[in-house]
């Protein structure tokens, strides 16, 4: 049975990376029971980027329109263990024993082992008293990364694959193109993301956001569809990298191509309009988020971790 979460009106400290709380005692006067397994019991803690309101707004509301029972706790930030800290504290307080980690990323390995170091999977993360006492020029940075073993009595179980990796977001970049598309063989489509800095880390980015955009080829019969990464934070590649997207564009117009754009994005366009400035091409700016899929995706992904932990799924 499908059951929507209703969402409170969330305070703005929710939006600053402290996380959020999805798990009412009641919906609509019935009790949302979480799903017991002898004395256990199972949560999730759904992991996310973060950014402005907006982006956030996005994850809260794809979370809380998954088919899931069990209660949901946001942690906002890049591992931050402040924030999974806190996201952890509120699955307790709810009677949770088990807790599968869905990590919203595009690429599974984004702070995998800084996460699992935090939750005591792996060694290699100080007491939270180490960190506070070494974190005195910590405090100028733009979004809180705390590193520490949160110390929790609580079992965990990690997700593995990120949004690159899933085969619900082929849907998703289908849905994308359709809504843009006029003249599909007169079309190329261009999906950009993020990247990485290391060479063959960015090679399998690109490889499989390829994989993702099989279906949306297949389907509606562009002329190509090609997937590039704008590898941000790595500035001498970057340079390297927009120079590439915006010769391959005008080559593409040059052949009598229109250009659409999508990003693979958890939300919105990232830096790709300054990027592309002077450029024609057609995009409704519209990242993964919102689209039911990523909701689907969770779900997937929770249901796999609670078997893990509990051996049923939700």
């Amino acid at each position: 049975m499908r059951m929507r979460l209703n969402l409170i009106i969330l305070p703005v400290a929710c939006f600053l990376f402290s996380g959020c709380s999805l798990q009412h005692s009641m919906t609509n006067g019935v009790e949302v029971a979480t799903k017991e397994n002898g004395e256990s019991r199972f949560g999730v803690l759904l992991m996310a980027h973060g950014g402005a309101s907006e982006w956030n707004e996005a994850v809260i509301s794809a979370a809380s329109d998954t088919d899931l029972l069990s209660p949901i706790e946001i942690a906002f930030g890049m591992a931050d263990a402040g924030s999974i800290e806190r996201a952890v504290k509120r699955l307790e307080d709810l009677g949770v024993t088990h807790v599968g980690v869905v990590r919203l990323f595009v690429s599974g390995k984004s702070w995998l082992d800084r996460t699992e170091m935090i939750l005591g999977l792996k060694e290699g993360a100080h007491s939270k008293e180490e960190w506070v006492a070494g974190s005195d020029n910590r405090n100028q940075m733009a979004m809180p990364m705390g590193f520490w073993n949160i110390n929790s009595k609580l079992k965990f179980s990690l997700s593995k694959e990120g949004l690159a990796s899933s085969s619900e977001m082929d849907l998703v970049l289908k849905d994308r193109v359709a809504s843009l598309s006029k003249k599909p063989n007169k079309e190329t489509v261009i999906v950009i993301a993020h990247g990485t800095g290391d060479d063959d880390e960015n090679a399998d980015w690109i490889r499989l956001i390829t994989e993702r955009t099989r279906l949306a080829q297949a389907d509606l019969g562009m002329n190509q569809i090609k997937v590039f990464s704008l590898r941000e934070d790595w500035m001498e590649k970057r340079s390297v990298s927009e120079s590439v997207m915006r010769d391959f564009i005008k080559k593409t117009q040059d052949d009598g191509n229109d250009v659409i754009v999508i990003p693979y994005r958890v939300q919105g366009f990232g830096p790709y309009r300054q990027v592309l400035q002077n450029l024609s091409y057609r995009s409704n700016g519209v990242g993964l988020l919102p689209h039911p899929n990523v909701g689907k995706w969770i779900t997937n992904q929770a249901n796999m971790l609670q078997s893990s932990l509990l051996g049923t799924p939700l």
